[in-house]
């Protein structure tokens, strides 16, 4: 009894051998003391934080907030439609935030997320996710479950190879993957026949990526910052509106449609050469009326005399040429020459390897900053030089997603 009395108080002393020691007991001390600031840091908010738990509004910004998680009170409010937590230092959500099945928006850019989580993969309604600037290397299978996706921003993080798990996302139509290590893209890409905006600049591409002669459906198509020498007629893509080619080792832009806005090395000139060759046009056809019509003959369009009549005819064929006619013909003969010399091949995917985008793009709302041009079609905004996202400006886009 003795013994065991006095192990008893060696034990309470922390000097026996089933005991701890004095630097045990610190730090198990040192170890609580930092769950409990960890929970005090937790619950400690920055000002007027604590007002926007409270104010049942739909919209969450905690962007710089300099929060190293969430703050658990974020996955109780239900009504959340949109969430902000950029610029922080979060590694991982909680779990919970799944709960919050009405977020449609979910920006977590600038953070330090070496994965994406996979509660985050159950937020099923989501129609934006913005991860840029994080630390992902790859995408996990689970994002198949976001089938209301639209937009994906996951630009400036370490992607060696295209993630194949976008193919599960049918409705994906903005996918900004810029600033990443992609050095070719997959000769399946075609299959995401939803894309109408992709962003690759800043990449490690050193050809143009045959697939995307495939993609008819792209309208933006950025390849700025790469070191693509030659690029191909892109003629083709008859739905494109605007193609960046900027800080790539090519002096002029390749052929493209003549509503397609380009932007790089000689685009102005190519611009400026292209509005002027449609304002000989007009003014020969202008002219061309009016010589007709003071010759009392009916005016030609394209060839065709506006009166359709026998007669009409007749005069159409008998017309005289004029000067400008005949620039408009040689100009006309000269652009299907150079159309001959770029034949519509059948793309043959087996010589490319595998490998290898405020925001969602629905055509009619689609804003491109880049640098010196703007383009509008649909709900894709895109501000390269500050990665600053307006995404206040999207709630009535939102309204009417929500009408579809």
């Amino acid at each position: 009894m003795g013994n065991s009395a006095r192990k008893g108080e060696e034990e309470e002393e922390g000097g026996g051998e089933g005991g701890m020691d004095g630097e045990g007991a610190e730090v198990s001390e040192k170890k609580k003391k930092t769950e409990e600031e960890e929970v005090e840091e937790e619950e400690e908010l920055p000002l007027g934080v604590e007002e926007m738990f409270e104010s049942g509004d739909p919209v969450l910004d905690l962007s710089y907030c300099k929060f190293k998680r969430l703050p658990s009170r974020v996955c109780g409010l239900m009504h959340l439609e949109k969430l902000y937590a950029c610029g922080n230092s979060l590694r991982t959500l909680p779990d919970s935030i799944s709960h919050l099945q009405g977020l449609r928006i979910l920006a977590l850019d600038f953070n330090k997320m070496e994965d994406v989580p996979l509660a985050v993969c159950q937020l099923t309604h989501l129609t934006r996710l913005y991860l840029g600037s994080n630390r992902l290397m790859s995408l996990p299978p689970e994002l198949k479950n976001l089938q209301s996706l639209r937009c994906l921003w996951i630009e400036s993080n370490y992607f060696q190879r295209f993630p194949r798990e976008l193919y599960d996302l049918p409705h994906l139509k903005s996918l900004q993957i810029g600033d990443n290590r992609l050095k070719t893209l997959p000769p399946d890409l075609w299959h995401m026949e939803a894309l109408r905006g992709l962003w690759l600049y800043g990449n490690r591409f050193q050809t143009f990526p045959k697939v995307l002669l495939r993609m008819e459906n792209l309208e933006i198509l950025d390849l700025d910052r790469n070191k693509i020498s030659e690029f191909p007629s892109l003629k083709r893509l008859q739905a494109l509106r605007l193609f960046s080619y900027d800080h790539n080792p090519v002096d002029n832009p390749p052929k493209v449609g003549e509503e397609v806005l380009v932007v790089g090395e000689g685009a102005a000139e190519f611009l400026e050469e292209r509005e002027a060759r449609k304002e000989r046009r007009r003014r020969a056809a202008e002219k061309e009326a009016e010589e007709l019509a003071l010759a009392g003959e009916e005016p030609v369009i394209h060839g065709i005399l506006k009166n359709s009549g026998s007669n009409s005819k007749q005069a159409a064929n008998e017309a005289p040429v004029t000067s400008g006619d005949t620039d408009i013909k040689e100009e006309e003969t000269k652009a299907e020459e150079e159309d001959a010399e770029l034949p519509l091949t059948e793309y043959d995917g087996a010589e490319l390897e595998y490998d290898e985008e405020g925001v969602e793009y629905e055509t009619e709302e689609l804003i491109c900053e880049g640098e010196g041009f703007e383009y509008e079609g649909e709900e894709l905004e895109y501000d390269r030089a500050q990665m600053d996202y307006e995404y206040e400006e999207l709630e009535d886009t939102d309204r009417q997603d929500e009408g579809e």
